[in-house]
C-alpha cells in the first residue's frame, strides 16, 4: 500500500472483469482478509484532519460564547453546562451539512468528498419522505424549493443557537454563564421534524435520534437536562449492545479488523479467520471480541449512569470505555462514524467526570421520561421487533451487522443511462475514480465494496440471491445499494431503507427503464426474535417480482461466494413475474398497489 495508490489483487484488470462474478469474489475476499478495502494512507491522513477539524472547530464556536474565555485555555470551561449544549448543536449540522458520517472515500464519496448539502440544497434532486400517504404535504420524491428553504433554515437556526449567550444563571459547581434560553432551539426543533417529513434522509443524517431528542432536554431544569443526557447515552450504550446479541456480529469484527490500519498486514489479519484461504468464516478470536465488545456496552454504562461516584473506580471506567471507543475509532470502519466516536469520548469524562455528581437517581421532574423515552425505548423495541418499519438509526442498533440491505442489478447500459437521468451533484464511484487513477484501478476498487459485503453474513445472501435472479445470464452488473444511495440521494450510512423499492420508483420516474433492465434485490435486517431475514425483489418498470426469506443458518454455513447458482435456498417464496422480465412484459401494479 502507497501514500497514493491503493493496495489492490495482483490480477490484471482486463482479463478479471472477463470473469464470472463468481470466479471473481474468492479472489476479492481474500484480499480483504490480508488488506481490506486497500486504501492509500493519504485518505487515513485525510480522516486524521477531518477528525482535527471537527474537534479544533467545536472548541473555537463554543468559545465565542460570552464569558467562556479564550479557545486556547479549554481547560477553564470545557466543563461549563452551556459548553455539552452547544456541543450538540454543533455536531448536529456538522452531520447534517455532511462532513461526518458517510463522507471521504471509506464511503465511496472521491470527488466531491461529500454529498448531503450538495443535494439538499439543489431543487430537483431526489427526495424520500418516509409516509408520504398518510402526512400531509409530503408526497413526491423532487426535491423543491420549499425543501431547499427549510433546509437552508435548518442551517440558519442552528448557527443563530449557536451563537446565543447562555442566560447568566449561576450554577453550583460552574461559572455564571448559564445555559442556553430552551426557547432558541425552538426553530431548530421545528424546522428539522418537518425537514423530516419531507425526506427521512436528511433527519437520519442528522442523527436526529440522538441530537434532535438532546435538544427537547434544554427545556429542564439543569440537573434534570444532565440526568437526561446521560439517558440518552445509556440508551445508546445499551442499544448498541442489544444489537450484537445476534450471530452476524462476529463477521463484522472480522472484516472490520481486517480494513483496521494499525493493524498488520498478512498472518495477524488472517488470524480472524477459521482456516484462509479456504474458509472465511470467523475464527473464535472475532467470536471473543463480539462478546468482549456487547459486556463493555452494557456493564461499564450501567455503572457509570448508577452506580458512579467520582471515585477511582468511576475514573478507571471512563478510561476504559474511552479506550473502547478509540479502538473502533483507529479501524476507521466503513462508513467512518469518527466524530461520533468523539462525542462518545467527551461525553464520558463530560457527564460521568466532570458532573459524576449529578445522579440520575436525584431526577425531579417525571416529564423528561416521558419525553424521552419513546425514542429511547419504544422505537428501538419497535425496531428490534419489526425492523422493516424503523430505520436501524433510531432503532440503535448500530454496527452490528444486522441492517436492511440490497443489490442493484443492471443490464445493458442502463448503468450509464440512470447517471444521466438523475440530477445529482456527482458521478457514480467509478467515474470518480477515474478522474483519480487509470481505469482499471477504478474498477478493481469498486469492485473491492462488492468484497466488503460479501464479508458480512448478509452479503452470502445477497450472492445466492443474485444468482437466484440473474441465472444463466451474463450481460449484468450488480451495484451495491449503498453506491447507488450515495449517488442518488446524496448520503449512505448502512440504512438499506434509503435505497430499496422507494428510491427505485423515484430512479423510474426520471430514467423510464424497460423491464428487465434494473432489478433491486432487498434484504431486511433480521428481527431480534426470528432467525430468517425477509428478501424482496424488485424490476423497475414491473414493481414486485417475488418476495421470501431466508435462513441466517444458511448464511453463517457459507463463504463470501456464491456456491449454489440459482439454488440459494429461499422458503415462503411468493412469486408476482418472471425474476428476469423481458421488454414483452408489460408494466402493471404490484400487490401493494404501487403503480410501477
Amino acid at each position: 500500500m502507497g501514500f497514493m495508490n491503493p493496495e489492490l489483487p495482483p490480477v490484471d484488470a482486463g482479463s478479471f472483469r472477463t470473469l464470472p462474478r463468481g470466479e471473481r469474489l474468492p479472489i476479492l475476499t481474500r484480499h480483504w482478509v490480508e488488506h481490506g478495502y486497500g486504501t492509500p494512507y493519504a485518505v487515513y491522513l485525510l480522516y486524521v484532519v477531518k477528525c482535527l477539524f471537527y474537534v479544533s472547530g467545536a472548541a473555537f464556536v463554543i468559545s465565542l460564547s460570552p464569558g467562556i474565555g479564550s479557545v486556547l485555555h479549554p481547560s477553564s470551561w470545557w466543563s461549563e453546562p452551556i459548553v455539552y449544549q452547544k456541543l450538540i448543536v454543533f455536531t448536529l449540522l456538522y452531520e447534517v451539512i455532511g462532513l461526518g458520517c458517510g463522507s471521504g472515500p471509506l464511503t465511496s464519496r472521491f470527488n466531491p468528498p461529500i454529498g448531503a448539502i450538495l443535494y439538499w440544497l439543489r431543487p430537483g434532486t431526489i427526495r424520500l419522505p418516509p409516509w408520504p400517504d398518510r402526512v400531509p404535504l409530503t408526497r413526491g420524491d423532487r426535491r423543491t424549493g420549499v425543501d431547499v428553504l427549510l433546509h437552508a433554515a435548518v442551517l440558519v437556526s442552528g448557527g443563530w443557537l449557536l451563537s446565543r449567550p447562555g442566560d447568566g444563571t449561576a450554577i453550583p459547581g460552574s461559572g455564571d454563564v448559564g445555559v442556553l434560553d430552551p426557547l432558541a432551539a425552538v426553530p431548530l426543533l421545528v424546522f428539522l421534524a418537518v425537514l423530516g417529513l419531507r425526506d427521512k434522509t436528511v433527519f437520519l443524517a442528522a442523527r436526529g435520534e440522538q441530537y434532535w431528542l438532546s435538544l427537547l432536554l434544554f427545556f429542564f431544569p439543569y440537573a434534570d437536562m444532565l440526568i437526561g443526557f446521560k439517558l440518552v447515552m445509556l440508551a445508546l450504550w445499551w442499544g448498541a449492545a442489544t444489537s450484537k446479541l445476534n450471530h452476524h456480529f462476529p463477521y463484522v469484527v472480522a472484516t472490520m479488523m481486517s480494513n483496521a490500519p494499525l493493524v498488520p498486514s498478512g498472518r495477524t489479519k488472517r488470524l480472524f479467520y477459521r482456516d484462509y484461504p479456504r474458509d472465511l468464516r470467523p475464527s473464535r478470536l472475532p467470536f471473543l471480541l463480539a462478546h468482549v465488545g456487547t459486556v463493555t456496552e452494557y456493564a461499564v454504562p450501567l455503572y457509570l449512569v448508577f452506580f458512579g461516584d467520582g471515585g477511582f473506580w468511576t475514573w478507571a471506567a471512563l478510561i476504559y470505555m474511552a479506550a473502547f471507543h478509540l479502538h473502533i475509532l483507529s479501524t476507521v470502519p466503513m462508513g467512518v462514524p469518527l466524530e461520533w466516536n468523539l462525542f462518545f469520548i467527551f461525553s464520558l469524562f463530560y457527564l460521568f467526570g466532570a458532573h459524576g455528581d449529578v445522579s440520575v437517581l436525584d431526577l425531579q421532574s417525571p416529564w423528561l421520561l416521558v419525553v424521552i423515552l419513546p425514542g429511547l425505548l419504544f422505537v428501538p423495541v419497535l425496531g428490534n421487533l419489526r425492523p422493516d418499519l424503523v430505520s436501524f438509526l433510531p432503532a440503535m442498533r448500530y454496527y452490528a451487522g444486522n441492517w436492511a440491505t440490497s443489490a442493484w442489478v443492471f443490464t445493458g447500459d442502463a448503468l450509464e443511462r440512470l447517471e444521466s437521468g438523475i440530477t445529482a451533484a456527482c458521478r457514480l464511484p467509478h467515474h470518480q475514480l477515474e478522474s483519480l487513477y487509470d481505469q482499471g484501478t477504478a474498477e478493481l476498487m469498486v469492485q473491492k465494496v462488492q468484497s466488503w459485503r460479501s464479508m458480512h453474513t448478509h452479503g452470502r445472501a445477497h450472492n445466492g440471491l443474485i444468482d437466484r435472479v440473474t441465472e444463466g445470464q451474463d450481460d449484468f452488473v450488480v451495484v451495491d445499494g449503498e453506491l447507488i444511495a450515495g449517488f442518488a440521494i446524496g448520503w449512505n450510512f448502512g440504512e438499506g431503507h434509503l435505497h430499496n423499492d422507494q428510491l427505485l420508483r423515484a430512479v423510474q420516474a426520471r430514467c423510464d427503464f424497460a423491464p428487465g433492465e434494473v432489478r433491486v434485490i432487498c434484504l431486511e435486517g433480521q428481527p431480534i426474535h426470528r432467525q430468517t431475514q425477509d428478501y424482496e425483489v424488485h424490476d423497475a418498470a414491473l414493481g414486485l417480482l417475488e418476495r421470501g426469506h431466508v435462513s441466517v443458518s444458511d448464511m453463517l454455513a457459507r463463504q463470501p461466494w456464491p456456491t449454489d447458482g440459482p439454488h440459494y435456498p429461499v422458503h415462503g417464496v411468493e412469486s408476482f413475474g418472471p425474476l428476469r422480465p423481458t421488454a414483452g412484459d408489460l408494466p402493471r401494479t404490484d400487490t401493494r398497489g404501487i403503480a410501477s
